[in-house]
């Protein structure tokens, strides 16, 4: 599937994270109220989320729109996610 994840200064860090919780429509107070739809959060900030697979963020894992919409109905807080490069 294909994603984008941190760019240079902003990558996202690989491990094993248990979701934290989720938001569906989830704005980011951090950069401009920028949308996060689907938001997973598994690392403080850090989420799986719909966003734009052209270009990089600033940690979280970019996901089309149908990908976001899974992992949102498939995860739930407490589960277990890895991160790899």
């Amino acid at each position: 599937m294909p994603i984008t994840h941190g760019q240079p200064g902003w990558r996202t860090p690989p491990g094993t994270f248990r979701v934290t919780f989720k938001n569906k429509h989830h704005r980011s107070s951090l950069f401009d109220n920028a949308p996060m739809p689907y938001s997973v959060f598994f690392n403080g900030g850090i989420a799986f989320h719909e966003g734009s697979l052209a270009e990089q963020s600033h940690g979280c894992i970019h996901l089309s729109r149908s990908a976001a919409q899974v992992f949102f109905g498939s995860l739930e807080p407490g589960d277990v996610v890895q991160v790899v490069r």
